[in-house]
């Protein structure tokens, strides 16, 4: 998964041992199709890599693996993928991810494979044991959690709330909430603002959320709204200052560390083929997943050694060869 760059199939592995590591493709499929690797054992590998503490963020967000030209692979089905903007055929994988805030410190720490036939389990049951078993097992320090609109559902907002964290989430604008100052519950596109509320945002009620929420209008250059919510109210001073008021400013700062987990979601995909694997049972498919969350985490480690992205450290495996060819063509130019 490291090394190539293309074809993640058993049989490819297999016509490339050689010597003692000689195998059959059918010893590999076998491999996949009899092993249990868990996202546990990830965790355990990257606890030590992880730069915790109250200030560091957990992320979590869902990624559809295209599998659009399958028919019999299991725990496949129809998922809205956001990348395609519509319902694809895949499988769709719940992730939480760990960072310090900075421009590379993300690094997985749990994730789940959706699959409602098999566990019962909804997107937003995984959203909850996750964070908990952060928190309570793994003894997370990290404070803030991020998400967007599709996990701020009540139930998680107060599990949030419960255990003393803080979010920052959006909503989607049809939701309905109520203001502090006065009216029953109204829709967010109702709500009147003004030069003070859109930089301090304004206390809301949602409905089934026993306590108060700040709601910020953030209005993009090109028009485009978009609803945040916050049960902060303030944000650590720097330099040792007194804390101050959470601003509008202060929480697009806290929802853009989000862009790191769909970071994350494009390197599984382009540099290990997470969506590649054509093995049929459901576990060669976690198995096929657990081993590409591996094989990311080492090429992570490297490109952190050598102070380069991901894709550059993929990169490098493959200059040698190229340097090779240029010496000594294998495929001669021809010249008639």
């Amino acid at each position: 998964m490291i090394a190539t760059c293309k074809n993640y199939t058993c049989t490819n592995l297999a016509d490339h041992l050689d010597g003692e590591a000689v195998m059959s493709h059918d010893a590999v499929s076998d491999y996949l199709r009899r092993e249990k690797l868990t996202p546990r054992q990830l965790g355990e590998l990257v606890s030590p890599l992880i730069d915790d503490g109250e200030s560091s963020y957990l992320i979590l967000d869902d990624s559809v693996q295209n599998k659009e030209y399958s028919k019999r692979i299991e725990l496949v089905k129809l998922q809205y993928s956001g990348a395609e903007h519509g319902l694809v055929r895949g499988i769709d994988i719940v992730n939480l991810v760990h960072t310090n805030g900075k421009e590379g410190g993300y690094y997985p720490i749990d994730y789940r494979i959706y699959d409602l036939n098999s566990d019962g389990k909804t997107k937003n049951d995984h959203f909850r044991e996750m964070v908990m078993r952060a928190i309570h097992d793994k003894l997370i320090k990290a404070k803030t959690i991020l998400f967007d609109s599709w996990y701020s559902s009540a139930e998680n907002l107060k599990l949030i709330h419960r255990m003393g964290l803080f979010f920052v989430t959006t909503l989607k604008s049809n939701r309905l909430v109520s203001p502090v100052k006065g009216g029953g519950n109204i829709h967010l596109d109702q709500i009147t603002w003004t030069d003070d509320t859109l930089v301090n945002g304004i206390l809301i009620h949602i409905k089934a959320v026993p306590f108060l929420v700040r709601l910020f209008k953030i209005v993009a250059r090109n028009g485009d709204v978009e609803w945040m919510i916050t049960n902060k109210e303030t944000r650590a001073g720097s330099n040792g200052d007194h804390p101050s008021p959470i601003t509008a400013q202060d929480v697009q700062n806290e929802s853009a560390v989000r862009w790191q987990i769909e970071q994350m979601h494009r390197e599984l995909k382009q540099l290990v083929g997470t969506e590649k694997c054509q093995c049929r049972k459901a576990r060669s498919q976690r198995n096929h997943i657990a081993c590409c969350y591996q094989a990311w985490l080492a090429i992570k480690v490297a490109a952190k050694k050598k102070s380069v992205t991901l894709y550059e450290a993929q990169a490098d495996l493959l200059r040698e060869y190229l340097r090779a060819q240029l010496r000594s063509p294998g495929i001669p130019a021809y010249a008639g």
